[in-house]
């Protein structure tokens, strides 16, 4: 089943999000993200499509700028977050209509586009947080919009320098891990950061080398939040928060660039990755981990965003046509298999041991080159390899 952008000038399904009550609603962000390129005369609105009439949406929602990402609130589904291209955080009540309900002050807002929006697991179900490419991290309460609760600056020199900041471009919230927060930057840096620590620059608290260009994803598996999941570049990397210097798992380096990724809600070694090629890869590195267990094409363009349904039978990928194509999965690569959670918990816990084991032995070949290249006399630290020179690859 389809949806395609209503709007005579087509934009690029940016953001999809799941009605938090079943399977029948999904909200769609549409905007153009090539930088002051927009056509004269392009939309800013975006989409709530009821499923069962993929014609029309149901509700269009009117933002000044066009939204980059759009979530539903977990605890109230009248209620959507929308982070605009503008840097503003926009709040619709659907009760209320196509107009913002609530909109975050210009001069508090971001100054970049907002890539990141969550909503969190708060008592009030009012609470947010929002990633910006200006290299903040701002939290909100919808009942008090004019300015942000809270900033964190991405300066991982924790020097709290807005020039020195990473751009922020995807944000991961588990709700079990209150405390803690996860962001994916522009310059293919993970930052892991702690919301609660007394300081704001002892808020970043490591940091993992990632990838050779922005994240577009990062989550953490929803059976072993230690471990984590990223998209940049030509691969999908998996990590553990045990091992920083390098990831644990990852997919070969792909033709075409990889665009986003997710787990799967309900089988621990399964995860979804779209590409610009238009196709969406399943992964099950139980089944094998050198190549998806299928592979569709999807459209003809370049596939831009991707949603799993929470019962993980139903995927939602949105293309840079403004195209959103439902796709389900079959119960084999959807239900749990007999003892999987085991196996995928070994097999994270072994690769996470191999990768300790490569660290420290590039970390004693380096200082065993340093000393040599010492009592040889000469100035400097000899050509020390970094930590993904000869890997398992």
């Amino acid at each position: 089943m389809r949806t395609t952008d209503p709007q005579e000038i087509k934009r690029a399904a940016t953001h999809l999000s799941w009605h938090p009550d079943g399977n029948r609603k999904l909200a769609v962000a549409y905007s153009c993200l090539d930088f002051q390129r927009a056509p004269v005369g392009m939309s800013s609105d975006s989409y709530i499509w009821d499923l069962e009439n993929p014609n029309k949406p149901e509700l269009a929602l009117k933002p000044s700028s066009p939204l980059v990402t759009l979530e539903f609130n977990p605890k109230d589904s009248h209620v959507l977050l929308g982070g605009c291209y503008n840097g503003q955080i926009a709040c619709w009540d659907t009760r209320k209509g196509s107009l913002v309900a609530e909109l975050s002050t210009i001069e508090f807002s971001h100054r970049d586009p907002v890539y990141g929006t969550i909503w969190l697991q708060s008592k009030t179900g009012t609470e947010c947080f929002s990633a910006s490419t200006d290299g903040q991290v701002m939290w909100w309460d919808i009942r008090k919009m004019s300015e942000p609760t809270e900033v964190v600056i991405m300066d991982i020199t924790k020097k709290e320098q807005l020039e020195n900041a990473l751009g922020a471009i995807s944000l991961e919230f588990e709700s079990t891990l209150p405390t803690k927060f996860m962001v994916g930057t522009e310059q293919g840096i993970i930052v892991s950061c702690n919301r609660k620590a007394k300081t704001s620059a002892e808020k970043i608290v490591c940091t993992f080398p990632g990838h050779h260009g922005p994240i577009y994803a990062l989550q953490r598996n929803p059976f072993y939040p230690k471990n984590f999941l990223t998209v940049g570049d030509w691969t999908a990397r998996i990590w553990s928060e045990d091992s920083r210097e390098s990831s644990i798992m990852w997919t070969k380096y792909h033709m075409a660039y990889l665009t986003d990724a997710a787990w799967s809600p309900t089988r621990p070694a399964v995860f979804f990755t779209t590409k610009m090629d238009g196709t969406l890869d399943i992964w099950d590195f139980v089944f094998k981990q050198c190549d998806p267990a299928l592979s569709l094409k999807v459209c003809d363009e370049a596939l831009f965003c991707l949603r799993v349904q929470d019962n993980g039978c139903l995927i939602a990928c949105g293309s840079q046509l403004g195209t959103t194509t439902l796709l389900e999965v079959s119960p084999g690569l959807s239900t749990l298999q007999r003892n999987e959670k085991n196996v995928a918990s070994s097999m994270f816990e072994r690769e996470t041991r191999r990768e300790k084991i490569l660290e420290a032995r590039h970390r004693e070949m380096r200082l065993k080159e340093k000393a040599a290249t010492k009592s040889r006399g000469r100035p400097g630290s000899g050509g020390g390899r970094g930590s993904s020179g000869g890997r398992k690859e």
